[in-house]
């Protein structure tokens, strides 16, 4: 994000925005572990539009989908960018404790 809103306004800023759409598959990971600014809200619109139907991106978050809508902010952003992930999605809900628990007690699970 930080990345994007650097750009933003400048010939790199179309580069970036395709270079991103480019690759085939993108992992965004601690999707949403914060609230987005409008600005980072604006830059990740621009971005998932430019990647509908292109690529795959797997959204890794500690937040099940009902939930996204509410960490993404401005509710016109939020409906755009969730109408486009949402549509050809497909959700994996993963349940227990988390790993790094699991680890750090020497439990074997």
């Amino acid at each position: 994000m930080i990345e994007l809103m650097i750009s933003r306004g400048t010939a790199e800023h179309k580069k970036l925005i395709r270079s991103y759409r480019n690759i085939r598959l993108m992992v965004i990971d601690e999707w949403l572990l914060t609230p987005l600014v409008k600005d980072e809200a604006y830059e990740l619109l621009e971005l998932i539009e430019a990647r509908y139907d292109s690529g795959s991106t797997i959204f890794c978050s500690q937040y099940g989908p009902g939930d996204w809508h509410g960490h993404i902010g401005i509710d016109v952003i939020a409906d755009a960018i969730l109408d486009r992930i949402v549509h050809n999605s497909v959700t994996i809900e993963l349940k227990g404790e988390s790993m790094r628990k699991v680890k750090a007690s020497g439990s074997k699970k």
